[in-house]
């Protein structure tokens, strides 16, 4: 799967990811905390599926020489 999630929007899906699991670990917030394992893969492997159904990258190009 091609990378089309960069820069800030791959740290941010990182933290946020971190955050809602947890919190959801220390029953903080409720079952929905672990959907934070979805952002927190996206965020990890660089490539989101539903941005890619949407036609969305915020992955910068790379430019050739």
């Amino acid at each position: 799967m091609k990378s089309n999630v960069g820069g800030i929007d791959r740290v941010l899906r990182i933290v946020v990811g971190v955050v809602l699991i947890a919190l959801a670990a220390t029953n903080t917030v409720g079952w929905w905390g672990w959907l934070g394992v979805v952002p927190l893969l996206t965020g990890l492997m660089g490539a989101c599926p539903a941005y890619r159904l949407l036609g969305l990258n915020t992955c910068p190009l790379k430019k050739s020489k």
